[in-house]
């Protein structure tokens, strides 16, 4: 493999990191005030359906943005008026959830299936940092969300990590019963923090359309992404800024059969097993990380999944 095609390939991984790190970074929100959402895929086409109607209705990139993330936010409520209002078993509802998200963008979507979206996101030149060998293309020669992913990261690690109120989401997390009896409130915390990942879901399902494959296709804008964000978030064991490390690995799991199918030793692998290499490597980290014991060494919330009930505190 050449040095060019190997720049080509990393750079490629950066930008396909983005819609993963954020529905993970989404899910470790919900996941840290203890709220267990499968539901990231459905969330994802929701929020790509609607923003490819309103890109191509308005033209403008970033409403389309704006609305495909509260679209995300609004689709995830029912996944917290059923988990934390009547405390219904949360892997049935994030399941429902994908479920009912693939039926309706399928019907949202129906008279745009297949059509091109006129605009996308363009790279922000660095001038003379983007000519840097490597670095450049890696670091300076991105588009907008790449960096605005960065800082939410960034933001999400310092708000969980520095402030009251990401303790007071990680007491929830943890004890919701010992949260109660400091006067935090768990239901809402658990609302806001459900729909705020909702919310980064509906914006990667967003971005998916708006800046890598400018169109919509039900059976392929997402792709599998949104179970990928859920392994992503086990593999960087509920820390922030290593799910932009994992992203960055499972996106160039996710570029890397492009150019494995041009090496000269490549030609007798069958190219769909080349293209499963990020899904063998979500199963290799749900296998390895998966134990009950093995989360709640690396960092798993410990009431994770389960329903708050205040009488059984």
């Amino acid at each position: 493999m050449n040095d060019t095609a190997i720049v080509l390939t990393l750079a490629a991984a950066v930008a396909a990191a983005v819609p993963i790190a954020l529905a993970a970074l989404g899910e470790l929100l919900s996941e840290k005030s203890g709220v267990l959402n499968l539901g990231v895929e459905g969330m994802m086409l929701i929020g790509a359906v609607m923003a490819f109607q309103v890109g191509d209705a308005s033209g403008s990139l970033w409403l389309a943005l704006l609305v495909g993330s509260v679209a995300g936010a609004v689709f995830s409520s029912i996944h917290a008026f059923l988990s934390v209002t009547l405390r219904a078993n949360q892997i049935v509802s994030g399941l429902a959830l994908v479920i009912f998200g693939t039926g309706l963008s399928t019907f949202i979507g129906k008279s745009i299936e297949g059509k091109p979206l006129a605009t996308d996101f363009t790279p922000i030149r660095w001038g003379p940092l983007g000519d840097i060998p490597l670095l450049g293309p890696l670091l300076f020669d991105q588009d907008p969300m790449v960096y605005a992913t960065i800082a939410i990261a960034i933001l999400i690690a310092f708000y969980l990590n520095r402030t009251k109120a990401g303790l007071s989401v990680r007491a929830v997390g943890e004890s919701p019963g010992t949260a109660d009896t400091m006067g935090i409130a768990v239901a809402a915390t658990r609302y806001a923090h459900v729909m705020a990942g909702g919310f980064l879901a509906g914006m990667a399902g967003a971005y998916l359309v708006l800046g890598q494959v400018p169109s919509w296709s039900q059976d392929g804008t997402t792709a599998g992404i949104g179970w990928i964000a859920l392994a992503l978030v086990v593999f960087a064991s509920w820390r922030p800024l290593r799910v932009l490390l994992g992203a960055f690995l499972f996106g160039f799991a996710r570029r890397a059969n492009f150019w494995l199918q041009g090496e000269e030793w490549a030609p007798n692998i069958p190219a769909e097993f080349l293209s499963m290499l990020p899904y063998l490597l979500t199963i290799a980290v749900l296998v390895v990380w998966g134990s009950r014991d093995l989360r709640r060494r690396v960092g798993a919330p410990m009431a994770l999944g389960v329903p708050y009930v205040r009488d059984e505190r």
